[in-house]
């Protein structure tokens, strides 16, 4: 499973460790993606969504219907 939120879009950025000699080695910044489950009224299930944290928040502040409506217009299956 790739990294990467469901409604955010956030994915992986890449870049380089930098040693202490300045030696570059490529590395990955991941985002910090959490799985979470909501309940959803208006289908009466749970839906569990792979969030960013920035996602997590987007959902409190949203709410869960207004974000699934986001996420299955970005053409993600929910």
């Amino acid at each position: 499973m790739s990294a990467h939120c469901m409604l955010t879009g956030a994915r992986p950025g890449f870049g380089n460790h930098i040693s202490f000699s300045h030696r570059r080695t490529s590395r990955r910044f991941d985002p910090n993606i959490q799985s979470k489950r909501y309940w959803l009224p208006s289908e009466g299930r749970y839906v569990r969504l792979r969030l960013s944290v920035k996602g997590i928040r987007t959902v409190d502040t949203i709410g869960v219907e207004a974000a699934v409506a986001r996420i299955r217009a970005r053409g993600v299956k929910v």
